[in-house]
């Protein structure tokens, strides 16, 4: 078996409204999954039916090898979840959160206490282990909560949305603690909306918008299927982009975005490239750095959806 998870046709419905509409999914072994989508568009649903936390309307799904309908106990052995929000007891240590979690697995107080210090030293925590959790930043919390969901050593990690409201440093910290579970053989399935956490930790991608699955592949691949590059410029004198800004649009025929500081317009020729610099040249305008790159994510997802990439917030269908 070379898949960790399987799912073909799901199908859920919410008060008559589908908020999945026959979703296909599949997790390699040891690899990450990212499932992205703008709020509404099937993300959490997804990880709570593969989680056997909801029951699917249709479709099949299998986690393991193991059908999440028929036998689902089989499947919860095999995960550990981590949701949008740290799901720890603020007025317990550390180290109390996490044997309060190992007994309730069934560990005897010895081996509760044994796998909590080994959690707490792997996510960078034993300093402040028997510090209540209430006291502890945001990073501090999320790593705690994922930790947590390693007790029981699972062999598949689902991930709902787990830097929600972290700042950069703390992003970058989970990202490394994922990237240490994968290379211990976890598989990982990651919902986010930071398209930047999707390229930096996906082996594959999925995207989900109002419950269909849009596109699938690699993060490379996705990019590819753009059929676009980005030419980017900035010019050596700021009051010198608003001219340079008209010189690009009037060559590729393509409106142009700029935040005040460099202009952004997607391309399918490159060979436009020496027009535009010939054209700024006439008109006196001083380059300060011009490129072609590939869209990034964020651009993928925008054309995909129509929707930028912006965390706003839970999934409606969590509510549901």
């Amino acid at each position: 078996m070379t898949h960790a998870i399987r799912a073909e046709g799901l199908v859920k419905e919410f008060k008559g409204k589908r908020a999945l509409d026959r979703v296909d999914l599949t997790a390699r072994k040891g690899t990450v999954l990212g499932v992205l989508g703008p709020n509404g568009s099937g993300k959490t649903t997804s990880v709570r039916i593969l989680a056997t936390l909801l029951r699917a309307d249709g479709g099949y799904a299998e986690v393991g090898g193991f059908d999440v309908l028929r036998r689902p106990h089989e499947v919860r052995r095999l995960i550990g979840l981590t949701g949008q929000y740290a799901a720890v007891d603020e007025e317990l240590t550390g180290t109390q959160n996490l044997v309060l979690i190992a007994r309730l697995l069934g560990f005897d107080r010895a081996q509760a206490r044994a796998r909590s210090a080994e959690l707490l030293e792997g996510f960078a925590l034993s300093d402040a282990a028997d510090r209540p959790t209430k006291g502890y930043s945001g990073g501090m919390r999320r790593r705690l909560d994922l930790a947590a969901s390693m007790i029981g050593r699972p062999a598949l990690l689902y991930l709902d949305e787990p830097t929600t409201g972290l700042d950069p440093h703390s992003r970058n910290e989970l990202w490394e603690v994922v990237r240490r579970q994968v290379e211990n053989g976890v598989t990982v399935l990651l919902t986010t909306q930071y398209l930047e956490e999707a390229d930096h930790l996906a082996d594959d991608l999925v995207v989900l918008d109002h419950g269909r699955v849009i596109s699938e592949g690699t993060p490379e691949q996705l990019k590819d299927r753009a059929g676009t590059q980005v030419l980017e410029l900035r010019t050596s004198e700021a009051d010198q982009l608003g001219t340079a800004v008209k010189v690009v649009e009037t060559v590729t025929s393509s409106p142009v975005s700029d935040d005040g500081i460099t202009a952004r317009v997607p391309v399918t020729d490159s060979a436009m490239l020496p027009e535009v610099v010939r054209r700024l040249d006439e008109q006196g305008v001083a380059v300060g750095e011009l490129s072609l790159r590939k869209p990034s994510l964020d651009e993928v997802f925008l054309a995909l959806t129509g929707q930028p990439a912006e965390p706003r917030g839970t999934d409606e269908e969590t509510s549901a």
